[in-house]
């Protein structure tokens, strides 16, 4: 086996546990082992509307061997500096084997077996495995079945527990071409403090956004919440994400906090929309996420809760359905203001029910609206026309001429909103949405 390629997913649940942590366990092992990481390690998000993921639907891999030449420090695990190089040499098979099976082990230890939902796997190759098992994971519903076939073509080494479906998110992070990252450094907590309340002070995270260039999503301005710590029992104690790698390492020396146990800079594939994909109206499968341009068809109906629902024909005769959703904020006021004849490119996610669950709007023409009614000017006179009542017409008020009703004009307005992209309030954004202004 050369230099090993490893793959982890569905290690958690939505009671606890973290695939990101379990990565920490697995680069220790390594460590005691004599095995380095090589480059960075990935946290990869997958396709967003699968019905059986556990929270962020977030998969990991990272590649190990004997490193040489220059190292970067990329995270501390268990009181020691994680050292990562950029080329290495395959360990002795037989010393890889070995701590393959350890790695198993401390993974098991580390998830949450006999969970509903919890299914770990893992999988080490010893080349990347092709982009298409990225990409099929994270724009449709891939069977268990599929990537068993290519793991065994491949010579795969792979251990799963339960129903073995963690081996399509940990396959498909091996995958991942790598193209267009972001990065997140995530903080741990100690063990002993799992399940309390998070210890995180807000000012040190806002004002470590605006001294560090490229940091993005660490709080929302508009509902006021924190973005970089979770509100679940898991190991995470907080994650700063961003567009180059020094940020998020800068900003752990500023935010404040309860102890750190451990941390580690991960190589995302956050904030990509690599799960959105171009599709006509009538494309849009169960579970599948896309783009689509075509003409608003409705008027915007008000349901009950402020979500706004409109419809939408594409160039090809297609229409579909576009649901905006209160806790985008952002987006229920821009559907709002939209009109029939509009020109749109919107993109979002479908799950079992039909229609298009809005995560973006881009208004790209805007049909003219009619404004108040103009009364009618009077040719001689110069004069502009008073009202008789409604229905009764018009009467210049010096020659006394007469018009009916429908001679008067329409006064055209600018639509509510400007031409240009919208997309929801940032605690409303998935993970692989596209980054917009206010990230």
């Amino acid at each position: 086996m050369g230099a090993i390629w490893v793959g982890i997913d569905d290690t958690d649940s939505p009671r606890g546990g973290c695939t990101t942590w379990a990565l920490t366990e697995l680069i220790a092992e390594a460590r005691s082992a004599g095995i380095d990481l090589l480059g960075e390690p990935r946290l990869v998000r997958l396709n967003p509307n699968i019905p059986w993921k556990t929270r962020g639907n977030a998969a990991l891999a990272a590649r190990f061997g004997l490193g040489s030449g220059p190292r970067r420090r990329l995270g501390e695990v268990e009181g020691r500096p994680v050292w990562s190089y950029a080329r290495g040499r395959a360990p002795v098979p037989r010393a890889a084997r070995s701590w393959l099976e350890r790695a198993w082990l401390r993974l098991v230890r580390s998830a949450r077996v006999g969970e509903r939902g919890t299914d770990p796997a893992l999988v080490a190759v010893d080349r990347r495995l092709p982009a298409r098992c990225y990409w099929d994971a994270v724009r449709e519903v891939v069977a268990v079945g599929e990537v068993r076939t290519l793991l065994h073509a491949r010579g795969a080494w792979v251990r799963t527990l339960g129903s073995s479906r963690g081996i399509i998110g940990a396959a498909a992070a091996i995958a991942w071409p790598g193209g267009h990252p972001t990065w997140e450094m995530i903080a741990y907590r100690s063990p002993e403090r799992w399940g309390r309340a998070r210890e995180v002070d807000r000012s040190s995270v806002l004002r470590a956004r605006a001294a560090i260039p490229g940091l993005f999503l660490c709080d929302d301005p508009r509902t006021r919440r924190l973005l970089v710590a979770p509100h679940t029992p898991c190991p995470i104690l907080f994650g700063i994400r961003g567009t180059d790698p020094r940020g998020p390492l800068a900003a752990r020396t500023v935010v404040r906090s309860e102890p750190v146990d451990r941390w580690l800079l991960f190589r995302t594939n956050q904030g990509s929309g690599d799960h959105l994909v171009a599709r006509g109206a009538d494309d849009l499968g169960r579970f599948r996420s896309a783009i689509v341009r075509g003409t608003v068809t409705t008027a915007p109906e008000r349901l009950v809760g402020g979500h706004v629902r409109f419809e939408l024909s594409d160039t090809a005769g297609g229409a579909i359905s576009c649901l905006a959703f209160e806790p985008t904020k952002t987006l229920p006021r821009v559907a709002r203001a939209l009109r029939p004849g509009d020109r749109v490119r919107v993109w979002g996610s479908r799950g079992t029910p039909p229609g298009l669950r809005l995560e973006g709007i881009s208004l790209l023409w805007a049909a003219p609206r009619e404004g108040a009614r103009r009364p009618p000017r009077c040719a001689d006179c110069r004069r502009t026309g008073r009202s008789l009542g409604r229905g009764r017409g018009y009467r210049c008020p010096g020659c006394h001429r007469r018009w009916p009703p429908e001679a008067a004009g329409r006064t055209e307005v600018p639509p509510e909103i400007g031409l240009g992209v919208y997309h929801p309030t940032p605690s409303a954004r998935r993970h692989l949405a596209p980054l917009g202004p206010e990230s």
